[in-house]
């Protein structure tokens, strides 16, 4: 059992949202599922609580209503293998949401993604303090992360 379990507030679309997220990433699936009852304090039927696999990882997320909102302060921190995976995620995490800097997004309900290439800090991290200079420079200008783009500043 994993000790620590991120945990979701959503105001009423909470099984939209999971089966948006488990269809996104593999060996993810829903884990379980309460309803509210008859008398509230939802509506009958709708999620209360699911729990959930990302990649592994279990998460829980609430219908609480309008009570709180997601913001930057938590995100979740994707590792993608390739530029291709950081391509197919970006677009299909910002779909309807909001596209940030440097690898950062917000999808349709609001929660906040970096969605990086996991070579990413070993080309940040150059010796020549020039090079990474550059590096971080093409990175701040960057809405989705071009990691080509990025090694070609850092050799330029």
């Amino acid at each position: 059992m994993q000790k620590i379990i991120p945990f979701m507030w959503f105001d009423s679309n909470a099984e939209e949202a999971v089966h948006f997220y488990i269809s996104l990433f593999k060996n993810s699936k829903v884990l379980d599922v309460s309803r509210y009852g008859e008398g509230g304090p939802g509506p009958a039927g709708q999620v209360f609580v699911m729990s959930f696999e990302l990649d592994g990882h279990e998460y829980k997320a609430l219908n609480g209503g309008p009570v709180f909102k997601f913001t930057e302060a938590i995100s979740f921190f994707v590792n993608c293998e390739t530029q291709d995976e950081v391509d197919d995620l970006w677009e299909k995490l910002s779909a309807g949401g909001e596209k940030g800097r440097c690898g950062w997004l917000k999808d349709k309900f609001g929660m906040s993604w970096q969605v990086v290439p996991t070579s990413l800090g070993e080309v940040m991290s150059d010796p020549d303090p020039v090079k990474a200079q550059r590096v971080v420079q093409a990175l701040m200008q960057m809405s989705k992360i071009d990691l080509k783009a990025l090694e070609n500043a850092r050799d330029a």
